[in-house]
């Protein structure tokens, strides 16, 4: 039973406790019961899974997580709500918490060591959860992907901009160079608006969450994933500049002549924008851009 299901009660428990919501840490509680059970579907969660959850706040979906999954290792950076946690999630007999960054969590390190090894590193994969605030989104999924933890699916509640632009298309507003990394690494679904009246306190814009799931592969195959990623990069530095504008002035080393002679060889107009390139065309760029190298 979800103990956190209206503001009165948190702003009660908070109190209690001598805390408050630190804005600093982006901390904006899930309220609503109905929300946190579509979430925890989105997971498929069975008993066989292992779930690792990242800022767990007041343990809204830690609680529902803990009753569908076999278990649950519940990561977050303040210390002040873990003695909330805690005792919100004694008789969980299934969960444990840890407090640490996520950024600095290899994952499936901590998760092998936490299971004996038959999840994470050698072992199983295991499913992630989140409702991340937007100054840590970015970094956070680039460690979860360019990490290539064992990861199997990751279902997280991030800002509906942000949201758009995980799952969005080539030649749309959203589309941009994280569209190109979550796809490369993932298969992304939009999966339903969060309006930003069920969280205390209620933040300045919705929510959506959004399902990842991982590929067994990449999307595309590139001989050098570092250069694809900056290749992608300088490709939306500057999104009302050309391609070969973009990426001769980028810093990456190459000179305006190589750039165009690989444009040319990947058969892509140097007059596009980055935001019309599929992860194709951005694999064939990059392997063209290479071979300038040689």
């Amino acid at each position: 039973m979800i103990e956190t299901a209206s503001p009165t009660a948190v702003r009660a428990l908070l109190k209690h406790h001598g805390l408050a919501c630190r804005k600093s840490l982006g901390q904006n509680f899930l309220v609503d019961p109905n929300i946190v059970r579509k979430i925890i579907g989105a997971a498929e969660l069975n008993k066989s899974d292992l779930v690792v959850e990242i800022g767990p706040g007041l343990g809204a979906l830690t609680t529902q997580a803990s009753v569908s999954a076999g278990n649950v290792l519940a990561v977050e950076v303040d210390r002040g709500l873990l003695s909330i946690l805690a005792g919100m999630l004694e008789h969980a007999g299934n969960v444990e918490l840890i407090q640490g960054d996520a950024l600095d969590i290899n994952f499936d390190e901590m998760v092998a060591d936490k299971t004996g090894g038959v999840f994470g590193q050698g072992g199983r994969s295991y499913k992630m959860l989140a409702n991340l605030p937007y100054y840590i989104t970015s970094p956070l999924l680039m460690h979860m992907l360019v990490g290539r933890f064992n990861i199997s699916m990751i279902v997280i509640m991030v800002q509906a901009e942000v949201a758009s632009r995980l799952a969005a298309l080539p030649g749309t507003k959203a589309y941009g160079a994280l569209s190109v990394v979550v796809n490369y690494f993932t298969r992304p679904k939009m999966l339903f608006r969060v309006p930003r009246t069920v969280f205390y306190p209620q933040p300045g814009v919705d929510s959506a969450v959004v399902k990842l799931k991982i590929r067994p592969e990449p999307a595309v195959n590139v001989s050098d994933e570092r250069t694809f990623f900056q290749v992608v990069r300088a490709s939306f530095g500057q999104r009302r500049k050309t391609l070969l504008n973009s990426l001769s002035g980028s810093g990456l080393g190459f000179s305006r002549d190589s750039c165009l002679r690989a444009l040319n060889h990947a058969k892509i107009d140097p007059g596009r924008r980055g935001e019309t390139l599929n992860i194709n065309e951005f694999a064939d760029l990059t392997e063209a851009l290479l071979r300038e190298i040689i």
